[in-house]
């Protein structure tokens, strides 16, 4: 598959701080590629320039040969690059489906609009169940299934995910990485950003590793789940 979105020296500063040192990466349509590196490493920032919520100092963000990098935000997810953000944020005080059609705000396609609604309820069959009850009331991880639901229903072409396992207990970890495949499977572009460095790998086709704002490693992600700096660094022996 060729590269769908390029991220091309890309720096991110906050202040005199550069977090972020001139960074590139491709994504490959179709495939699952993850940015992974410890906390404070500049993973959540590089994909917050990516979605136009931090403006870089220096670089692009091309999608489609179309240059994002000075677009607002709500430009960047007409273009169908939707961000999952880290910390979910979901909107507490309105009910699942509120949730969920809010994610759709910028289609007018009503009838396809429904059918994703759908699609996204088979996906995660406890959003089905509690639809008309308050977002707030549902679990850490019920919450994390709803925030990639209400971004799936953007009809995103790049799925930007920050951080999903973050906080969650290990049996919903593994559910919410099942649901990553399946949804890739359909052909959705990912970007996943995680410190789960052994579940990232295991799922994504390529993988960058991240340290102090720099690119060290870059290969598949099979390479790099057996790669000894990555195994000596993350995974443990």
């Amino acid at each position: 598959m060729g590269v769908i979105l390029q991220i091309k020296d890309l720096a991110v500063s906050y202040g005199h701080i550069e977090a972020v040192k001139g960074i590139s990466l491709d994504l490959h349509e179709g495939e699952i590629t993850a940015l992974v590196g410890a906390n404070g490493a500049g993973k959540s920032t590089s994909l917050l320039a990516v979605s136009g919520l931090l403006k870089p100092v220096a670089g692009q963000v091309v999608f489609g040969g179309k240059d994002l990098t000075r677009l607002a935000p709500h430009q960047i997810v007409q273009h169908g690059v939707v961000q999952v953000a880290e910390g979910r944020a979901i909107l507490t005080t309105l009910t699942v489906r509120e949730n969920l059609e809010l994610g759709g705000y910028t289609r007018k396609d009503r009838p396809e609009m429904l059918k994703d609604l759908a699609w996204v309820f088979s996906l995660f069959p406890v959003l089905k169940t509690r639809e008309d009850g308050l977002a707030g009331n549902l679990s850490g991880g019920e919450q994390q299934m709803l925030a990639i639901a209400r971004a799936l229903m953007a009809k995103p072409k790049v799925l930007l995910l920050d951080e999903p396992s973050m906080g969650l207990a290990p049996l919903m970890v593994q559910e919410i990485f099942r649901v990553l495949k399946e949804i890739n499977q359909t052909g959705l572009t990912i970007l996943l950003v995680e410190q789960n460095v052994r579940q990232a790998l295991k799922i994504a086709q390529h993988g960058y590793v991240l340290e102090n704002g720099k690119i060290v490693l870059a290969d598949s992600g099979k390479n790099l789940l057996h790669n000894p700096k990555v195994i000596e660094a993350y995974l443990g022996a």
